[in-house]
């Protein structure tokens, strides 16, 4: 499986969200590795699960992406949850939450979506063969995230 280096946080999560992604988020602590480096949702006007989502998406982001040289960058990511469990521990609650994750290589992911562009409605362009090469591009990974969330519920 693929390795991607782990985000450092220094009591910052708040501010790189912003930086990175121009938006206000009430939370604080790390980026969800760990129980103990696990992101704090302080509050939140969407739903949890929802907020979750998005932050698993930025942290995903940054590592798949932003934080790559450009010939080494991911596109097409996507996160689709696979397992969620709650866990109480010393009176506070957690979600820990597994995505599955998709991506392709930024510049693969480029030249299908051109390819399909420039193919799309010309006889010789063979739309599933077109999907077949896309699918054998696509990793897939696995990945938990950790939320406090003992505040919001």
């Amino acid at each position: 499986m693929l390795e991607f280096e782990q985000l450092k946080s220094d009591n910052d999560l708040k501010e790189v969200i912003k930086a990175a992604f121009d938006a206000d988020l009430s939370v604080s602590g790390a980026w969800g590795y760990t129980q103990e480096l696990s992101t704090i949702i302080e509050s939140s006007e969407v739903p949890v699960k929802q907020l979750e989502h998005m932050l698993a998406s930025m942290r995903t982001y940054i590592e798949m992406n932003m934080t790559l040289p450009k010939e080494e960058r991911y596109g097409s990511i996507n996160l689709n949850e696979i397992e969620r469990e709650q866990k109480q521990v010393d009176g506070l609650l957690y979600d820990k939450v597994t995505y599955e994750i998709t991506a392709m290589k930024e510049e693969t992911y480029t030249a299908f979506i051109n390819a399909y562009k420039e193919g799309l409605g010309k006889e010789d362009f063979d739309i599933t063969e077109h999907f077949d090469q896309r699918k054998k591009a696509t990793i897939t990974r696995s990945e938990v995230y950790w939320f406090e969330v003992h505040q919001v519920l």
